[in-house]
């Protein structure tokens, strides 16, 4: 009698975990377009490259209605990876795929287009657990995603690059492109620089924008924190 003997290794699965950005679009739908069209405007390139999930949640759409809204992305070169938040009936086999039971993170909300808001959730926030040193440059396109703790960069920051830390991030040069702190909720967090040109700073989800920002604090060393609602940037000795 013969055995037969599986060589083949078995099948193996693996987890990851990604951080996606949530979209919550609100009524009346075409005004909130408006808005996003003009965040979209002052930074260029944010949506691009992300992971993003729409959460209809506020909306209780049609089909004929999510069908307008995914084309209205799609316009703006918006890719949804997952949707939240629509009831099945309206659910089209060409639509991105259902998803639920991911981690609050906020919602996005446009009411002052001087300040871009994505409130915090009451739960309380991690602390941070590593700390991650780049030594050298971030060029344009690349990105630095470190959501465990802080972020230490010992050169510059491209225009076109971005910084994401799950604590405080600390640039010994030039800051030019993206610096993301707090994003996992931490309202302590700062920005540190030696030389602000940034084209977008956030801490906990409050965002603001080089427009938003104005001359004041072109080219100093500066450091960023939140006040309650408010951005504080202030300049370093």
């Amino acid at each position: 009698m013969t055995i037969a003997v599986r060589t083949r290794p078995s099948l193996r699965f693996r987890g990851k975990s990604f951080l996606a950005l949530v979209l919550a679009p609100e009524v009346p739908l075409r005004d909130w377009l408006e808005d996003l069209d003009e965040v979209a405007k002052r930074s260029p390139g944010f949506f691009s490259g992300r992971p993003i999930i729409a959460d209809v949640s506020a909306l209780k759409p049609s089909k004929s209605e999510l069908k307008f809204f995914l084309a209205a992305l799609k316009m703006r070169d918006i890719r949804i990876i997952g949707l939240e938040g629509a009831a099945a009936a309206v659910l089209d086999a060409d639509m991105p795929a259902t998803v639920n039971g991911g981690r609050q993170a906020g919602d996005i909300d446009f009411p002052d287009l001087d300040a871009v808001a994505l409130p915090a959730t009451p739960a309380p926030p991690p602390a941070p657990v590593t700390a991650l040193l780049v030594e050298g440059s971030v060029r344009s396109g690349q990105s630095i995603i470190h959501t465990e703790g802080d972020v230490t960069i010992l050169g510059s920051v491209a225009s076109g690059a971005e910084i994401v830390a799950g604590g405080s991030i600390h640039i010994y040069g030039a800051l030019r492109g993206r610096a993301i702190a707090g994003c996992t909720g931490q309202s302590s967090a700062r920005i540190f620089c030696r030389k602000f040109e940034a084209e977008l700073i956030a801490i906990d989800g409050l965002y603001k924008t080089a427009d938003d920002l104005g001359p004041k604090f072109h080219g100093q060393p500066i450091q960023v924190n939140l006040d309650g609602d408010s951005i504080i940037l202030t300049t370093l000795d």
